[in-house]
């Protein structure tokens, strides 16, 4: 399915494609980045959405998640689930389940969808309340059950807000009970609703409460069966990174920078395409099936690794100094965009934020300017640095950086995805650049720390194969005991 290889990358095949297929909603969510309720007035028609899945289909697409607005509003949401199946494409829908009735579920199955994803906010109290309506939660885990009883394959996305931090425990709970296979993370966007309702967003220092919960909980999650999967703006490079990337890319395991446009695709339901379905419609709609073929706008007008954008000599603020710049180029577009009405600059890192606690200093984003009121509108936010315990503003003049390493001169600004494997330090779990002999982080002799790890794991599978030696000496006497008393 959506797991990518090198080759993906290199022919730019947009193995996952996330499709608005209709903006209709039967909910007000107050941190909607689309403003979903109405549809729009020149939605896709039926054989146009069925042409839409036959081009993906040739572009070599593999995953089809449909999303809304509430994507089983849309009438004819079964058969363009129907045409994806027939050309083998894994169908997947995204919902808020409101009205997911046992029809609307088996007439799905029947069409060929495979998987479900519901999203899940909080719990019930916060849910119902960032859900406009009472009853949401109970109805989202109720189809979450329903589906697994049908065989689908079940996940969970959740937004994360300052106020969702206390629920995520208790969220997992919830999850394991109803089966759930995949709990999908990402922290709310500076879009649309959620530009009215700035409360609603994490500030940036908070990232140094929330990753050591959500590493401790991907941990748990997968003891109980679940994976946790770190949305793109989760991250980037602080001592949990190699916990949130495993099993997303066949070829990755930290993040190598954004991948809109390059394998993974967002279209409208009036037939905008898109490098990702998350970004503003204006300054990155490639064009529209309506105008153009999809390969045309795929090859040509959809911006992939854009020079102008992500490059590392395009950078600024404390990314275009960053030890990572190159091969992070920023994290999630979508995040630095939205808040700054550009990319290049991203507060939301723990690397980041781990860097500037560490010079007293913290950072936090203010909203300057209203969104308006269309789907996928941003506002203006201004970044605001104060001491750590936000007492405090930064005395002017003063500009902390990446102290612990710089980015290396010469860094590539090619307009290439740098796809480079770092080195994890077994003593502090940063990725380092695989030429470094000392780690930059932390000052352990690299190759000290990797023989430590290695003697350490070779320890412990000698304790496990003498327990295991152990039990079954003990099973074998009880069997022989056994058998004399017979």
């Amino acid at each position: 399915m959506r797991l990518r290889s090198e080759r993906d990358f290199e022919r730019r095949v947009p193995v996952h494609v996330v499709w608005e297929i209709t903006l209709a909603c039967n909910l007000s969510c107050s941190h909607c980045g689309s403003r979903a309720g109405k549809r729009r007035p020149n939605e896709l028609d039926t054989a146009a959405a069925l042409d839409l899945v036959d081009a993906l289909a040739r572009l070599g697409t593999r995953e089809l998640t449909i999303i809304g607005g509430e994507a089983f509003l849309r009438p004819d949401w079964c058969q363009i689930v129907a045409r994806a199946s027939s050309h083998g494409i894994y169908c997947a829908m995204q919902t808020g389940a409101l009205a997911l009735t046992d029809r609307r579920l088996h007439a799905g199955v029947n069409a060929g969808l495979k998987g479900l994803g519901v999203s899940l906010d909080g719990l019930q109290p916060l849910h119902d309340r960032l859900r406009g309506r009472v009853g949401t939660f109970d109805s989202a885990v109720g189809a979450l059950r329903r589906a697994r009883q049908l065989g689908l394959r079940t996940s969970v996305n959740t937004q994360i807000g300052p106020q969702t931090l206390e629920d995520l425990p208790g969220l997992l709970d919830v999850l394991v009970q109803a089966g759930v296979e995949q709990w999908q993370i990402q922290l709310t966007v500076a879009m649309g609703n959620a530009v009215d309702n700035p409360d609603l967003l994490l500030q940036p220092y908070q990232l140094l409460e929330l990753m050591p919960l959500l590493a401790e909980l991907s941990l748990r999650a997968r003891r109980e069966g679940v994976s946790m999967v770190a949305g793109n703006n989760v991250g980037y490079f602080g001592p949990h990174e190699h916990l949130w990337r495993q099993g997303v890319d066949a070829e990755r395991q930290h993040w190598s920078g954004c991948s809109a446009g390059e394998t993974t695709m967002g279209i409208e339901s009036d037939g905008a395409v898109k490098g990702c379905p998350s970004l503003p419609t204006v300054g990155y709609a490639g064009g529209n099936v309506r105008d153009l073929e999809l390969s045309e706008i795929w090859s040509e007008g959809v911006p992939a690794v854009d020079p102008g954008l992500r490059s590392p000599d395009k950078l600024w603020g404390f990314c275009g100094s960053c030890y990572y710049a190159d091969v992070c180029t920023a994290g999630c577009t979508w995040t630095a965009d939205a808040l700054f009405g550009r990319p290049g600059n991203n507060p939301y890192c723990h690397y980041r934020t781990l860097r500037l606690a560490e010079q007293g200093v913290r950072e936090r984003v203010v909203k300057v300017q209203d969104a308006a009121d269309t789907a996928f509108a941003t506002g203006r936010f201004e970044l605001v640095q104060e001491s750590l315990d936000g007492s405090a503003p930064l005395a002017p003049g003063l500009s902390p950086g990446d102290t612990a390493a710089t980015a290396r001169p010469g860094a590539s600004s090619a307009a290439t995805r740098v796809t480079a494997s770092l080195r994890l330090c077994r003593a502090c779990y940063q990725y380092v650049r695989p030429d470094e002999v000392n780690c930059p982080m932390c000052g352990v002799e690299l190759s000290l720390a990797e023989e430590a790890y290695d003697a350490e794991r070779r320890r412990r599978k000698k304790i496990m194969a003498d327990v295991r030696d152990l039990v079954d000496q003990a099973q074998s006497r009880s069997r022989e005991l056994e058998g004399r008393a017979h």
